[in-house]
């Protein structure tokens, strides 16, 4: 009788103990296995951008730039005051190497001329998409904000400036032809020419647009207001450059403007890339 008792006895447990190490290993195994589709496991991490610093914005502008932009900066006499104009102010950022920026101003016997420009390198926290798709969204975001109007098949690629376009318009529809096309052009007596409209730029950095805006400023004169923006890898680089003349009749010129912006564009382009 206590022969056939015992033997069961240890029979249960030895089950019981095999059950406990099957269980305990069971459960490591799981807890080390990667899950199918884990993409810090089967994907590699989106590629970094190639920019991992920012120049200096207030000397990324060189004088000759600023001359050309600023023709009221050669007028000022005095030395300490023309240094002090060269200098510029320094865009107030919390992260410099996130973001920085500079603006001047500068009155001429003729206008008043404003220069800015902002530097952004874009970091994306996602391991899934790189710092250049991220900085192509937010191009992107941007160049829609615009609302730039649709190309025409007259207008230059590069925007280079001639003002060869012959416009569609009819004499009669001209003036509201322009106003509807764009709250960026002049609403002058004929249509602006299509390589000055406000379009996207080929040939200045990965992607690249324009825009051209006339608005009363605080008296009768029109101020202009001409802004580049492009991308290039993982940066992005704003620039605007405001003129109002001191004549209440004037209005800047516009080709003129947009000449200067652009030159200054490819001129950033190549700091980035030497």
């Amino acid at each position: 009788m206590q022969r056939k008792a015992y033997v069961p006895g240890i029979a249960a447990l030895l089950a019981a103990l095999l059950a406990s190490c099957t269980g305990g290993s069971g459960s490591k195994g799981t807890a080390a296995d990667p899950k199918p589709g884990d993409v810090s496991v089967n994907t590699p991490a989106a590629q970094p951008g190639k920019y991992r610093t920012l120049p200096e914005a207030c000397a990324a502008v060189s004088h000759d730039s600023l001359d050309s932009l600023l023709p009221g900066i050669r007028q000022i006499t005095d030395q300490d005051r023309r240094d002090t104009a060269y200098e510029g102010q320094a865009t107030l950022t919390y992260d410099t190497d996130r973001r920085v920026g500079c603006g001047w101003k500068v009155e001429s016997t003729d206008a008043t001329d404003h220069l800015s420009v902002d530097f952004e390198r874009v970091v994306s926290y996602d391991n899934a998409v790189s710092d250049d798709s991220r900085a192509q969204d937010i191009y992107a975001t941007e160049e829609t904000a615009a609302n730039l109007p649709e190309a025409s098949a007259s207008a230059t690629p590069s925007g280079s400036g001639s003002a060869t376009a012959t416009p569609s318009a009819t004499p009669s529809s001209s003036a509201s032809s322009t106003a509807s096309a764009s709250a960026s052009t002049s609403a002058g007596p004929s249509e602006t020419p299509a390589d000055l409209q406000p379009r996207k730029l080929s040939g200045l950095g990965d992607e690249a647009f324009l825009n051209d805006k006339l608005n009363s400023g605080s008296s009768t004169a029109q101020q202009r207001t001409v802004t580049v923006v492009f991308r290039t890898s993982n940066v992005i680089v704003r620039i605007e450059y405001a003129e109002q003349p001191t004549a209440s009749t004037g209005t800047p010129d516009s080709k003129e403007m947009q000449d200067k912006a652009r030159n200054l564009a490819h001129k950033l382009v190549d700091r980035f890339n030497g």
